[in-house]
């Protein structure tokens, strides 16, 4: 089993910053792209931004430059870099892995598939 881990989440004040962070642990072989989403009351799941194993990256459309997408493979972890927030970014962030799982050792077996994450809630108010 794979399991995904959001945290860094809050409460700031508009103009604000934050860091989320998220994490997959399990009997995970090798982890490819990861990706960041966003969902607001009332609203449908969004794209934030994603990026590959080798580090290219890609945003969504609303994104204006203010967020950051970075990871690290060695600790099997995404960020996102949330700057100069406005309320309209309160959301639900959720973090997706898609990963190759090991399946057998004797011989080496792997299945691809991704993952979710429960969410950190960012609020931005005054």
């Amino acid at each position: 089993q794979v399991q995904v881990v959001e945290s860094g989440g809050g409460l700031v004040r508009p103009g604000g910053s934050l860091r989320l962070s998220c994490s997959a642990s399990g009997t995970i072989f090798n982890i490819h792209d990861m990706s960041w989403h966003r969902q607001a009351r009332g609203k449908q799941r969004e794209l934030v931004a994603s990026i590959t194993r080798g580090g290219t990256s890609t945003y969504g459309d609303f994104v204006d430059g203010r967020f950051t997408i970075s990871r690290d493979n060695d600790k099997n972890s995404v960020y996102l870099q949330l700057n100069s927030l406005k309320a309209e970014d309160t959301a639900v962030y959720y973090c997706n892995v898609d990963v190759s799982v090991l399946a057998g050792s004797e011989p080496l077996t792997c299945y691809d598939r991704d993952y979710w994450g429960n969410g950190t809630a960012v609020t931005v108010s005054s």
